[in-house]
């Protein structure tokens, strides 16, 4: 499972809008495929940059992606000249960068076990010590609203106030973080717990950890990991 933190994480927080910012988000949408958490045309990836934001564009699959069809385009949603029209979930990463000063990148992807909940409108509750991965002491579910629309916006940005990731309802899941692999990090770890929970559902239920234990989780985890080195170690 996804471990927080750590040397692995110490990445390029800063994107910009150039071959290098583009080909990552290229590579973050072809990643979602090919671990399964996403399939055909579904999902969106974007990275935060100084102007605004880059953004894989709607219509187009994974394997049809290049850099040149990434959308530059502002957090109010003007797009660049001579762009593609962006993903039509735009509104919730400019949304979420708007909100979250600290959030550098955003994953929405329809993974099987977390869509199955999201369809039952299940939140994740604190069924396994991972869930704290994200933060907060459940995976959170957003209230219905039509895909490409300020009002799906609104309920995405309301849950994710206290927590790194979410369900969408009827929809799928949103992770965010400070960078690119630690979104797609934290998007398979949201499929695997859901996975988990929904297993766990099967057999009568879960044990679920409570308030207290899901503290001790959290404060653990800012903990975990390598620790910066400091001259003379």
């Amino acid at each position: 499972m996804y471990a927080p933190g750590g040397a692995a994480d110490e990445v390029m927080t800063q994107y910009k809008n150039d071959r290098r910012g583009r080909l990552a988000v290229v590579e973050g949408l072809r990643g979602l495929a090919e671990h399964g958490l996403n399939r055909g045309t579904a999902g969106n990836v974007s990275v935060r940059t100084a102007g605004g934001m880059l953004i894989t564009p709607t219509g187009l699959s994974p394997a049809e992606l290049s850099p040149g069809h990434i959308v530059h385009m502002a957090l109010d949603g003007s797009v660049d000249a001579e762009q593609l029209a962006p993903s039509s979930e735009w509104r919730i990463h400019a949304d979420i960068y708007r909100g979250h000063p600290g959030v550098h990148a955003v994953v929405h992807c329809h993974s099987a076990y977390a869509t199955i909940l999201a369809c039952a409108r299940r939140a994740i509750p604190a069924v396994h010590y991972m869930v704290a991965a994200a933060g907060a002491r459940e995976i959170p579910l957003a209230d219905y609203a039509t895909f490409g629309t300020a009002e799906l916006s609104r309920a995405a940005v309301a849950v994710l106030a206290d927590s790194a990731a979410c369900l969408l309802a009827n929809h799928g899941q949103i992770a965010t973080a400070e960078h690119l692999p630690g979104a797609l990090k934290l998007a398979a770890l949201v499929e695997e717990l859901a996975q988990c929970y929904w297993g766990t559902l099967a057999i009568g239920g879960p044990v679920i950890l409570d308030a207290a234990q899901m503290d001790e989780v959290m404060a653990a985890f800012a903990n975990y990991g390598q620790q910066p080195r400091h001259a003379g170690d």
